[in-house]
């Protein structure tokens, strides 16, 4: 089998959520069939890196496609006359975009469908590049994945897909993810937070995260309780963050709480397996994927009672209400003071986290691209 992927989002560094899916799904793909030709199609010069094996072939098509105008060009261009040139079986595209002019059948990862519940936080470029392709998206899928049934729902709900044409395909976590030693801790608190425990949130910086309550929500506890214990906040700056910004600087608790910016694997790994807990308390997510990395660190989490989180986390975390501020103090405060709760959500991680796994994610895709070539070549 021939198979196709957009892979512009393996850059050269600051691999992200999209990209860490399709680096680990890609990975376990291309090592278990070798018996198969993939073609990875970048935007820009790669790293070859993610040449993972013999049976893969690295395209450069341009120009890069980081601006709707771009996509358009991308995708509907650069794209569309590499699969006429090529002539795969299948494209593969796991960041929800795909090229319209083509017969190649396609398979579609759609994360979520955040601009929906959040146009004021999207340009309005994107916005109405959403608005116009999204739906045509869909309907030119010949499948589509999704990563939560939250996710697959809200398709479902917002552009009418038929339920017979998503399919369920879970996030998995790096192995580097693991619990560390007492000792181990012990160190990382000292090169991060002064020797305190923490609070620790990872992410990009943007409004959908909910970065100013839960910096609202950390100063109440902190004047509260007065606990030695600091906020972290690990991810770039990426939009809108001047409201943020804001909630620093009027923070009482202003020494207490560090931007680390973005990290590396091996800092995010020791980071999460070091904090007190994960305080995730975003607005949406299609998944949510540091919470499976503080479960499988045995860290424990506070996060949101809203779209995907309740069904990644199960009954191993604390839920609140985020735009509720006390109710994040709150939680923070059972953490720090309640050690059989903390331990008893870890244990509860424990089990949670085996529902994740990038070997049998990635098989679930590798079949759904099988049956895709099978339905293709007896409709001929």
């Amino acid at each position: 089998m021939k198979i196709a992927v957009n892979t512009r989002f393996l850059l050269k560094s600051n691999l992200e959520g999209v990209g860490w899916f399709s680096h680990e799904t890609l990975r376990h793909m291309v090592e278990q069939h070798p018996e198969d030709e993939f073609l990875f199609y970048f935007d820009r010069p790669f790293d070859k890196k993610y040449i993972f094996s013999k049976n893969v072939t690295g395209f450069v098509l341009l120009p890069p496609a980081r601006h709707p105008f771009l996509f358009l060009a991308w995708f509907e261009v650069a794209v569309a006359l590499a699969l006429r040139k090529h002539r795969p079986d299948v494209f593969y595209s796991p960041d929800g975009f795909l090229t319209l002019n083509t017969s190649v059948p396609t398979l579609l990862v759609v994360h979520d469908v955040a601009h929906v519940h959040y146009p004021d936080q999207i340009s309005f470029i994107h916005k109405k590049y959403y608005q116009f392709f999204v739906t045509k998206f869909l309907k030119k899928a010949k499948h589509i994945l999704t990563v939560s049934n939250f996710s697959k729902q809200d398709i479902i709900k917002h552009y009418g897909t038929n339920a017979e044409k998503i399919s369920l395909v879970y996030n998995g976590c790096r192995a580097i993810f693991k619990p560390l030693q007492k000792s181990d801790i012990q160190q990382v608190r000292i090169k991060y937070s002064a020797g305190q425990p923490y609070f620790f949130y990872v992410g990009a910086i943007h409004p959908r995260k909910n970065i100013t309550l839960l910096i609202k929500a950390f100063d109440i506890f902190k004047q509260k309780s007065n606990a030695p214990i600091k906020l972290l906040l690990g991810g770039r700056m990426a939009w809108q963050t001047s409201e943020v910004c804001n909630a620093y600087e009027k923070a009482k608790s202003q020494s207490d709480i560090e931007f680390l910016g973005y990290l590396n694997a091996d800092e995010l790994a020791k980071l999460t397996a070091s904090a007190l807990a994960l305080t995730y308390v975003s607005l949406f997510e299609g998944f949510g994927v540091p919470l499976l990395e503080a479960m499988n660190c045995d860290t424990a989490i506070i996060t949101s009672n809203t779209s995907s989180m309740p069904e990644v986390v199960g009954d191993a975390a604390l839920l609140v209400n985020p735009l509720e501020v006390e109710e994040i103090a709150a939680a923070m405060e059972k953490i720090a003071t309640n050690e059989p709760l903390r331990q008893q959500l870890i244990e509860k991680g424990r089990v949670q986290r085996q529902l994740f796994d990038w070997q049998k994610t990635s098989e679930k895709i590798y079949t759904h691209l099988k049956n895709i070539k099978k339905h293709q070549m007896s409709d001929i």
